[in-house]
């Protein structure tokens, strides 16, 4: 159980940390174990953790090699392994042990 918080703006006017750090402790005890958030011009994410894979280097938000997809999730892909595996084999590079690293993975190699 994580929890996730966002905010979408139709214009660069961009997102303030204090904003995400707000909503993130709101829903702290959806995820007690770590705390990320990404601000940027338009969006901004923030992603608690409860650890429970790739304790150590689980951290979200979470970038693809080459940082143009973030992801932030809550849930299990139960054949990480094989698509990490996969992607692998076409070049993709991982930081972490993480079903989350192989998603972006796989996002940025759906939409390239």
């Amino acid at each position: 159980m994580c929890g996730i918080a966002g905010i979408a703006r139709s214009a660069p006017t961009g997102v303030l940390e204090d904003e995400l750090t707000r909503m993130a402790a709101a829903i702290r005890h959806r995820g007690p174990d770590g705390f990320g958030f990404f601000a940027g011009a338009r969006c901004g994410l923030a992603h608690t953790r409860l650890s429970i894979i790739d304790i150590a280097g689980g951290a979200q938000p979470l970038a693809n090699e080459d940082g143009q997809v973030l992801v932030v999730y809550n849930g299990e892909v139960y054949n990480y392994r094989e698509l990490r595996r996969d992607l692998e084999s076409h070049g993709h590079r991982f930081r972490t042990h993480w079903f989350t690293d192989t998603s972006s993975g796989a996002r940025r190699c759906c939409i390239a």
